[in-house]
């Protein structure tokens, strides 16, 4: 009996703990999709070979976790990339737009679950990936200025669209 009251005095802090069940849903992938490569479009699930993956690792110096990956084409040649990075403590669900170019047309953050760091969906930072290619740095506190009390989930964030980068550099661009 002592034991059962210990657990529930215990039960709301671990649903507050850092890694708990907080999450907030900013967009679903159609929103996502409406906005940053509206009109059509073609789904085009990618599965990245084990040489693949070494590759875009090693030009991007990013850990390439999942072979899969969700993505649309336009008929202009322009892709929407969806992929998850590892925050402080839980997966940032996000979606980058790469022009024909190889440029960065937007970044939008899908899900949050972290319990700090929120700022990452503030549009003027999304907005510092704008233009960026496989040439550009896309460093943290290089040309990507990282947040105040978001500094893990912006350098997470970061190094995910680098390495989406180089996928689309390595992968997409003559798809």
């Amino acid at each position: 009996m002592r034991r059962r009251c210990l657990i529930r005095s215990f039960a709301p802090a671990l649903l507050l703990a850092p890694g708990g069940l907080h999450a907030q849903v900013y967009l679903t992938r159609e929103q996502a999709k409406a906005i940053l490569l509206p009109g059509p479009a073609e789904a085009c699930p990618i599965s990245l070979s084990k040489k693949e993956r070494r590759s875009i690792e090693a030009a991007c110096g990013v850990d390439v976790p999942r072979e899969a990956l969700e993505a649309w084409r336009s008929p202009a040649g322009d892709w929407l990339l969806f992929d998850s990075v590892k925050g402080r403590y839980e997966a940032i669900d996000l979606a980058v737009a790469i022009s024909a170019r190889g440029e960065v047309q937007g970044v939008e953050i899908l899900t949050y679950r972290e319990t700090y760091g929120y700022e990452v969906r503030q549009p003027e930072w999304r907005r510092q990936f704008h233009g960026k290619t496989v040439d550009s740095k896309l460093k943290p506190g290089k040309d990507i200025t990282p947040l105040s009390g978001a500094t893990i989930s912006s350098q997470s964030i970061t190094r995910g669209v680098r390495r989406l980068v180089q996928t689309w550099e390595q992968v997409l661009r003559h798809a």
